[in-house]
């Protein structure tokens, strides 16, 4: 490694054996950064327990990944799907799904692998390497983030300095490491991009996101979506493929894509029968 890296992994040690607990959670997703955080709390020799929050939408293997690194695997109290039947789709402004599924308390302290360098929201939201996250209110969490300051180059020769094992599916099909990849819930509306090539590899998800989305739609006449859409599979036309509501208006015609047309759409593009 070089000095600079060595530096920021002491830095990052020191941080870690400062946490004035023997009670601990690692916050663990199977990413990249999580493995990283993972073989520097090993090495710091402290207490702690590893835990992973199970989404129910990660990408596959991350379980058996989980377990491979002696994860604990926590099992939310509502599965994706089952909140998509009561609260609909999640949206890039209304991602409730994060907070019933991964961001809430379980211990005082707690590590985490979030980086400056992951996006421009991340540098202005974080600043410090030690921070208070208060959930639901009340739950007062004190968080550690000893990468916080990491490139995505420092991430990548650390990674390969130490042989750090990674998910299956950050691998090439040569073998070979790709940094650049990111592992997340399939189907993010945060990154609208990686929901599309999520639902394109795996359309029978997409298929799921729809028959549970339908429940919803059923159940919950007075929904605003309902004077907005003509139908379900309109409605996620609209949060895939339009960044804004004007531009979707122009299409749901009729004449041109209408009531049932986006289900065509939707069967077309993603090759599946709905």
């Amino acid at each position: 490694m070089t000095e600079t890296l060595k530096h920021k992994e002491e830095q990052a040690i020191k941080l870690l054996r400062g946490i004035p607990s023997d009670d601990i959670e690692l916050c663990y997703s199977g990413g990249k950064d999580s493995d990283v955080i993972l073989y520097l709390a090993r090495l710091a020799g402290i207490p702690f327990t590893a835990i992973y929050k199970n989404t129910t939408i990660d990408p596959p293997g991350t379980i058996k990944h989980c377990i491979d690194n002696g994860v604990q695997i926590l099992q939310p109290k509502t599965p994706f799907f089952n909140l998509i039947e009561s609260k609909g789709f999640p949206t890039r402004r209304a991602r409730f799904c994060c907070s019933d599924l991964k961001e809430y308390k379980v211990k005082d302290h707690a590590i985490l692998g979030i980086r400056r360098a992951e996006s421009q929201q991340r540098r202005k939201r974080y600043k410090e390497p030690q921070i208070c996250r208060i959930y639901n209110k009340d739950d007062r969490v004190k968080q550690y983030l000893p990468i916080l300051y990491w490139t995505n180059k420092d991430i990548e020769e650390y990674i390969n300095a130490n042989n750090i094992r990674l998910h299956p599916l950050y691998y090439n099909d040569n073998g070979k490491f790709d940094c650049r990849k990111r592992l997340g819930c399939m189907g993010c509306p945060l990154s609208i991009k990686n929901a599309i090539t999520d639902f394109k590899q795996h359309p029978l998800l997409l298929k799921q996101w729809l028959k549970h989305g339908l429940i919803w739609w059923d159940t919950h006449p007075k929904a605003k979506s309902h004077k907005k859409f003509s139908n379900i599979y309109a409605l996620m036309s609209h949060n895939l493929f339009f960044k804004q509501y004007k531009d979707f208006a122009v299409y749901d015609m009729p004449t041109l894509f209408g009531m049932t047309g986006w289900k065509s759409l939707l069967e077309d593009y993603f090759k599946i029968d709905l």
